[in-house]
């Protein structure tokens, strides 16, 4: 697709002609009228949300968002250069097989075309960049952006990117943790790096509130600093939410970070070696080994087909008299799993995961059992309890059933609710609401976000994942490299446009101009759907790939995109292949590709460090 999309980049090229259009100057931005986003239908963040309670939830939205566009609209004012009009059409979903032949320029062409002589010894002051976080988003953007033109700072309480969908199997040790790390100074030699956690953001005054934590030996202590930007990146993603369940926070395992995973690793054996102690009978034995996992979605059900592995690959090394006791219960609020997949790919995902498993010397097992339309109301130390009765006893449980806002998040569009974030949240919904640009409405040009604690005005369906957040980043990296006027003047945010009509664009940008009939203003981001993967056990995947997208709005009911499925021992391969081309560095690649054949030939390690 990529090979054929680049043909038909370099055709395009070649019989483009150069933009055109009046430049538009900083002080004659000013009354630049604002893009009008379209309307969504709702916005889905919590992976096991009650699918009954999605009607509502459209309603809200809807209602909410026509409410943010008025106000936006009525903010605006007509600029005789640029109008409303030239606005919109910029902001409309450019067409499919123009979009695939700009992405295939960007990755191919652009790298041949992009070299740019360094800045001169008289040149002005760099900005000063701020990033928060080191995620998907965030790396994505370190490797794009331009460190001859701003000066660069990351704040974030982890010094290095992982690698998060491969968390389940280091949860179970089929890679090692550091195989899927990558500190961030490598990922861009070039930015600063503060180890601390951002507490709040002052709009008005331009600076972060940070706290660190310093250890000496034994004894540590915090100390809290501000920084001062001229730009902010918020790329934060989002936490674990536990939609005020009771026990959660104090009894469940979470699989977000390195530590947490490193957290479950040891109980998933400290709970084999609690069952192997003496004097335990048959029903304590069967609740030392319960594990109840929270949530169907990609994590939920991967964690699930990493620890069915565990179970049949090195079971019978180590623990194989209690085999017969393990059980794996995958409790999911809405009638399906994996949400994403169509009906034949859960079908399949479903039929691997309650595969039976046949040991030499024990008795054919079958552990792992789902259960749908379960609503969990309170978990304690022993037991996980359901809205309609039922209750399990379980030795470990995990909680993967949804996502919310961090508090920085949430501080900050308290201190943005004099502006027009307040009226963006009635569709971003405890989010970052960000016009098409990635810029924070109301933040004046000097905010942006990307990843989970956003939402794009016009596509807010976008989901909640690493390939958005991804995508993202590099849109803004590029965008902030390139020659775009995208500051605000006044009070009033305007479409970024080009700094100077002369510029040579990339052959990306060519192809995006023509594809919006447009040569000023920059191409908004529009998000690339490559398809969802998700591995199921045993050597088998799931591989949903999009070849084109469905007509209307995604979750209408005229979207029905062209996708393609694999499965099995095929999707199984290509669901490895594309994990290690998305591997961050070449050493990452090696790491993890050791990290697999040391597992088939010597088995996981089981120890508790």
């Amino acid at each position: 697709m990529r090979l054929a999309a680049a043909a038909v980049a370099s055709a395009l090229l070649a019989a483009l002609a150069p933009p055109s259009g009046a430049f538009v100057g900083p002080s004659s931005r000013a009354a630049t009228a604002r893009a009008r986003p379209t309307l969504p239908r709702y916005v889905a963040t919590e992976e096991s949300a009650a699918t009954e309670e999605a009607t509502e939830e459209a309603a809200v939205a809807a209602n909410g968002y026509a409410v943010a566009s008025a106000a936006v609209a009525t903010a605006s004012r007509p600029n005789p250069n640029i109008s409303r009009e030239r606005i919109e059409k910029a902001t409309k979903e450019r067409p499919y097989p123009l979009f695939l032949a700009e992405k295939a320029a960007s990755l191919l062409l652009d790298p041949l075309t992009s070299k740019k002589p360094p800045p001169p010894f008289d040149a002005a002051p760099k900005e000063k960049l701020v990033v928060l976080g080191t995620g998907w988003g965030a790396a994505a953007f370190l490797k794009n952006v331009d460190t001859d033109k701003c000066d660069v700072t990351v704040i974030s309480p982890r010094n290095y990117f992982v690698f998060t969908p491969m968390l389940a199997g280091a949860s179970v040790g089929s890679v090692d943790f550091k195989s899927i790390t990558e500190p961030i100074r490598e990922i861009n030699n070039k930015v600063r790096y503060l180890e601390a956690a951002a507490t709040e953001v002052d709009p008005d005054a331009n600076t972060i509130s940070c706290i660190s934590i310093i250890c000496e030996g034994n004894s540590c202590e915090t100390q809290e600093f501000e920084v001062s930007y001229d730009k902010l990146l918020f790329s934060v993603g989002a936490q674990t939410t536990t939609f005020g369940t009771p026990g959660v926070e104090e009894y469940c395992n979470y699989l977000k970070q390195v530590g947490d995973a490193q957290q479950i690793k040891n109980a998933i054996v400290n709970c084999f070696e609690a069952a192997g102690l003496p004097g335990l009978n048959e029903e304590d034995l069967k609740k030392e080994l319960t594990f109840v996992i929270v949530g169907a979605g990609p994590t939920g059900i991967e964690f699930a087909a990493e620890l069915l592995d565990f179970i049949e690959e090195n079971g019978p090394r180590y623990y194989k008299e209690l085999l017969p006791y393990v059980r794996i219960k995958i409790v999911e609020a809405a009638p399906s799993i994996l949400r994403p997949f169509e009906d034949g790919m859960k079908d399949e995902a479903i039929r691997r995961l309650t595969r039976t498993i046949e040991i030499e010397g024990v008795e054919t097992l079958r552990p792992c059992e789902i259960l749908l339309n379960k609503q969990v109301s309170e978990v304690t130390a022993d037991h996980v309890y359901f809205k309609d009765g039922d209750k399990l006893r379980y030795g470990m449980a995990l909680w993967a059933a949804g996502i919310g806002p961090l508090p920085i998040t949430s501080n900050t569009i308290e201190a943005l609710e004099d502006t027009e974030q307040a009226g963006a949240q009635e569709f971003a919904r405890g989010r970052l609401g960000v016009d098409p640009w990635l810029r924070v409405i109301g933040g004046k040009g000097k905010i942006f976000a990307l990843g989970d604690c956003s939402c794009v005005s016009n596509t807010p369906f976008l989901p909640a994942t690493a390939q958005v957040a991804a995508q993202q980043g590099e849109f803004l990296g590029k965008l902030m490299s390139a020659d775009y006027c995208i500051d605000a003047t006044g009070e009033e945010l305007l479409p970024p446009t080009v700094a100077d009509p002369d510029q040579p664009k990339a052959p990306s940008e060519q192809i995006a101009s023509l594809a919006m009939g447009e040569g000023e203003i920059a191409a908004p981001f529009q998000y690339l759907d490559l398809g969802i993967l998700a591995y199921t056990g045993s050597g088998s995947a799931l591989a949903q790939v999009q070849l084109a997208p469905g007509k209307g709005e995604p979750m209408s009911e005229t979207w029905n995109p062209v996708r393609l499925q694999i499965k099995g021992k095929l999707g199984f391969g290509l669901w490895r292949s594309i994990y290690l081309w998305k591997q961050t560095s070449p050493k990452n690649v090696v790491l993890v590709t050791l990290d697999w054949i040391k597992v088939k030939l010597f088995g996981r390690d089981i120890s508790i460090l």
